[in-house]
């Protein structure tokens, strides 16, 4: 399978060298740079891990030695890459970090190198991924479309074969939605089970999740395995049950791709039900992340002393929402996330994991999220509209998995997985089983260096 594991036993093998590769990925950002994916690129620090990494011996290189590995312009910092959230007003005073946070030293001692930073939508506020002042993040399978958001740099890099596997994060879907829209695996992670120190910058109450997008299974298996902090919990598999959750307002394609998913769980020995889409559970988590995202939005804003005039639009907007919110009625907030909790851990009861499409429909044209203006209504409305129930995962805490199953036209369709709190593992397991039976995915580019 071409992807970061087979690139790293490329490496360990001697069919290739680790700085031949990062030459290749450091030669594909510049040819492919009409993408917008990258968006910091550090061509000499790229150089030096890969000169660092070819000197020690192969066997402490780390499961990906040598693999060359993109961060996200937002979320957890790696040593000299300076972090603007795709906004001009952070780029203006950004300082290269002096430090790897927890994550990415987890990062660099799996053996992945470092050496650039991926688009965002300022401040991470969209579903796509158009940074201020830079070219918005594409979709490789049709450059027409967005690659999806907020890690639609990460998710337009690896699906470009950029790299073949990158950071991301996922608030409210930003890891999962990028995903479903470019053919990828990414798993939003149980809350707690990757480091998010020592800052805790993009905390945001506990609804975030960081770790990576990739081209397979085995190579999120492999990241998460690596940098993981929590133990492994017990398997939870109560009997081999999986529930189908179908929201209306997903279109034929992607119910269809849900449904061929289920049926290869079926034939792996597990029962599937079809059961009501958690829509009412689904719609008030979006609200409480909005909540959330808009008082984390207001005290970064304030804590930089950056002024509303000098963000977009919808980014001031929603910045003067937070700042309306008492610290009483954000107490309130976290009331309401135990409680969806609670509920959230009983679609468990009966099933070991529910399965789901991803998006209500192909990715729209790049630029469908714009924020140059000031109605948040119906920004945040057309993100739920788009990612149905994504924000579930994130304010309850569960671990959910998105990969691609098939195509719809030019572009692949996603399905998702969520389990209970600590289910990671699970998770991948059923994942697995459906990988192998999915339509193979050709890409519209190889991995940069991986050998033919």
């Amino acid at each position: 399978m071409p992807d970061a594991t087979a690139l790293a036993a490329a490496i360990y093998d001697g069919r290739t060298s680790v700085r031949a590769v990062m030459e290749a990925s450091i030669a594909a950002c510049e040819t492919q740079v009409g993408l917008g994916a990258v968006v910091m690129l550090d061509a000499a620090a790229g150089r030096a891990g890969a000169r660092a990494t070819d000197a020690q011996p192969a066997a402490r290189r780390g499961p990906f030695g040598g693999v060359p590995f993109l961060g996200k312009d937002l979320g957890s910092e790696a040593k000299g890459l300076p972090i603007s959230a795709g906004a001009s007003a952070l780029r203006a005073r950004a300082v290269p970090p002096v430090a790897d946070s927890n994550l990415f030293s987890a990062f660099r001692h799996s053996g992945l190198v470092p050496f650039g930073l991926t688009a965002v939508p300022p401040f991470g506020l969209a579903l796509d991924s158009s940074p201020e002042g830079s070219t918005p993040a594409r979709n490789p399978w049709d450059p027409s479309l967005t690659a999806g958001g907020s890690s639609g740099g990460a998710a337009a890099a690896v699906a470009s074969g950029i790299v073949a596997i990158a950071h991301a994060t996922d608030a409210a879907g930003s890891i999962r939605v990028p995903a479903a829209c470019c053919g990828l695996v990414g798993l939003k992670p149980s809350r707690g089970a990757v480091a998010a120190g020592p800052e805790f910058s993009n905390h945001l109450m506990g609804i975030v999740s960081e770790l990576v997008l990739a081209r397979s299974v085995r190579d999120v298996v492999g990241v998460f395995d690596a940098v993981r902090v929590s133990a492994p919990s017990a398997a939870h598999q109560v009997s081999d049950r999986i529930a189908l959750a179908l929201p209306a307002r997903c279109d034929p394609m992607q119910i269809a791709a849900a449904r061929l998913a289920a049926s290869a769980l079926v034939e792996a020995g597990f029962e599937v039900e079809e059961i009501p889409a958690p829509d009412d559970l689904g719609l008030e988590a979006h609200a409480i992340a909005r909540t959330i995202l808009s008082v984390g939005l207001a005290e970064w804003l304030t804590a930089l002393e950056i002024s509303c005039d000098n963000v977009p639009p919808l980014i001031a907007a929603v910045s003067a929402e937070g700042c309306k919110m008492s610290a009483i009625d954000l107490f309130a907030v976290t009331k309401r996330m135990a409680r969806i909790s609670d509920a959230a851990v009983r679609m468990f009861a009966n099933f070991d994991a529910v399965l789901c499409p991803v998006l209500s429909s192909p990715p729209p044209p790049v630029g469908a999220f714009p924020l140059d203006h000031t109605d948040t209504d119906k920004h945040f409305a057309k993100m739920e509209a788009f990612a149905p129930n994504a924000a579930l995962a994130n304010v309850t805490g569960l671990p959910a998995l998105a990969l691609p199953f098939g195509m719809q036209g030019k572009v692949p369709v996603g399905v998702q997985l969520w389990g209970p709190r600590g289910a990671d593992g699970l998770l991948c397991r059923l994942a697995s089983l459906i990988e192998q039976h999915a339509p193979a995915l050709t890409y519209p580019s190889d991995i940069a260096g991986l050998p033919t």
